[in-house]
């Protein structure tokens, strides 16, 4: 998704396809980013039924967004190693997305992709909050709450490099500022690609393992993280769950609740009969 100005087909005409996709992944980023900030809010309250599934489930579509958005600088590291002089390159299916984003300012010919670029980001981002969010009411130091935290700082300010790089280019920009362009210093052409393409390719790389050792280890976790969403029986019973009566002995007389109660303050001396 890094391109040289005019290397994508920004040119053709855009499609209705085009426009549902753009809206469907801006949407998919909103929304997760909404779940985000009702979990953080949910999560200094009681526990709730929903908040152990909800945090799955942006963790979830986290993961699905990061294998979408990683395999793309894959692909553009492939392609610039066989065409290290050329434009780079985008799937079929990611121009597609900015051409859709690019409504926003048909004059401007990057900056769809810039915007498909940041809200991919900012998916990856919201999933490595959604594991530090599961795992915030468990008991003791989680490894996965860990390595979380830090893909949390790392995808941050890489998140905070596209936000740089897009608005620079919304504002009219020649060329992208941010540190994957040396801040506008390097002239466009095939110096700007490689290093554009490589630089993504590899903060997505130690990103992406970052997210999957955090996986590994919630999924070895799981059960001490799950059980942070479970309300013990104890805590049940001393918020005023009734307490089962006791069962009287093989021919004994009912006690009422009178004598139960009566039973209990004053116990039978050891001895007396």
């Amino acid at each position: 998704m890094d391109h040289a100005p005019g290397a994508h087909e920004m040119g053709s005409s855009v499609s209705s396809l085009d426009t549902l996709g753009a809206v469907l992944f801006i949407g998919w980023t909103v929304g997760m980013w909404l779940a985000v900030v009702v979990l953080a809010y949910a999560n200094r309250g009681p526990v709730r039924p929903w908040l152990y599934k909800t945090a799955v489930a942006v963790i979830g579509l986290g993961v699905i967004g990061q294998i979408g958005h990683f395999q793309e600088h894959a692909f553009q590291a492939g392609y610039w190693v066989a065409h290290p002089y050329s434009p780079a390159w985008m799937t079929p299916w990611a121009n597609s997305l900015a051409r859709g984003m690019g409504q926003v300012d048909p004059d401007n010919p990057t900056l769809g992709m810039e915007i498909l670029h940041l809200t991919g980001n900012f998916i990856f981002l919201a999933g490595l909050v959604g594991i530090v969010q599961i795992t915030r009411r468990a008991v003791g130091s989680l490894t996965s709450r860990k390595w979380a935290r830090m893909g949390v700082w790392m995808q941050g300010i890489h998140g905070l490099e596209h936000v740089v790089l897009t608005v620079s280019v919304a504002l009219g920009a020649g060329r992208a500022i941010g540190l994957s362009t040396w801040f506008g210093a390097i002239e466009p052409g095939p110096a700007l690609v490689t290093y554009r393409v490589w630089w993504h390719f590899v903060a997505n790389l130690i990103g992406t393992v970052i997210l999957a050792i955090a996986l590994y280890h919630l999924w070895k976790e799981r059960r001490m993280v799950k059980a942070g969403y479970e309300v013990p029986t104890l805590l049940e019973s001393e918020a005023g769950a009734p307490v089962p009566a006791p069962v009287p002995a093989p021919g004994a007389a009912p006690a009422t609740a009178a004598s139960g109660e009566a039973a209990v303050r004053e116990p039978t001396p050891a001895g007396r009969s």
